[in-house]
């Protein structure tokens, strides 16, 4: 029997780049991707109807992303990263479905020094961590069968609006880039997130609850402009310059760098 696994949130970076990889239903997974537009987990009986597929896991890859927007109209992150994610959790319980549920970094307050581990405690610092925080609590409370996996500055380099992309957009119409060396974290492509999801479901991990997950390589964004330009080999043609007060209306952690579970 095949494994059925419904992605939601599928038009984002992560979801577009786990059916780019595993969409062919190979090693027994048979995959149902939806958009916001086909499932939107703040609308409870959407939900409860659409899970009448049975499935065996739920990758939840709908999120609020706009963190300078979260900072203006908390309300609207709160809706999707809180109480959707609430919903999900309640229908997947109800179904006896495994929920694995895409978190982030920005539930800590940046200020430790070194990385963060899954026994730091959560103290966010901007509306976005606080509502991705809230989330968290609503699945623990309400599933014993649930993956939480907190990732850092995620990227894809094909889909989406991120960093990796915007640099490289940047560059095609500007000489000079202006880019802060004020926060350090640990960059993680979609493509390395993707296989690491897959192979909990692939290995029946049955070691439930919270992991960390990045690609392990502490850099500033600074460093990680740097990175991109001379991956695409164009650091020659663009001026990079290190930004010591860059300004955001949202605060950001200092440190973000995730110690990743064993």
């Amino acid at each position: 029997m095949s494994t059925k696994i419904l992605v939601t949130g599928a038009n984002g970076q992560l979801g577009k780049t786990i059916e780019e990889l595993y969409s062919d239903n190979q090693n027994g997974l048979d995959f149902i991707f939806a958009s916001k537009a086909e499932l939107d987990i703040t609308k409870e009986k959407e939900l409860r109807l659409f899970f009448n597929n049975k499935f065996d896991y739920c990758i939840n890859c709908a999120a609020y992303t706009n963190v300078e927007q979260a900072e203006k109209t908390p309300e609207s992150a709160l809706k999707v990263n809180a109480e959707g994610v609430k919903n999900l959790a309640g229908v997947c319980k109800e179904t006896n479905t495994i929920l694995i549920h895409v978190s982030t970094d920005y539930v800590f307050d940046g200020e430790k020094f070194g990385p963060y581990s899954v026994q730091d405690i959560p103290s966010p610092i901007n509306e976005y961590g606080k509502s991705k925080l809230l989330g968290e609590r609503y699945i623990r409370g309400i599933l014993d069968s649930y993956f939480i996996i907190r990732t850092s500055w995620l990227y894809s380099k094909h889909y989406g609006h991120n960093f990796y992309r915007t640099i490289l957009e940047k560059a095609k119409t500007e000489n000079k880039l202006i880019v802060t060396d004020q926060q350090i974290g640990c960059p993680t492509n979609t493509t390395t997130l993707s296989k690491y999801i897959i192979d909990i479901i692939i290995n029946r991990d049955n070691n439930f609850g919270i992991r960390h997950f990045s690609d392990g390589k502490p850099m500033t964004w600074f460093s990680f402009a740097q990175q991109i330009l001379l991956e695409n080999n164009i650091s020659n043609e663009v001026k990079l310059v290190q930004a010591k007060n860059y300004r955001t209306f949202a605060e950001r952690p200092r440190n973000s760098i995730l110690q990743n579970s064993n």
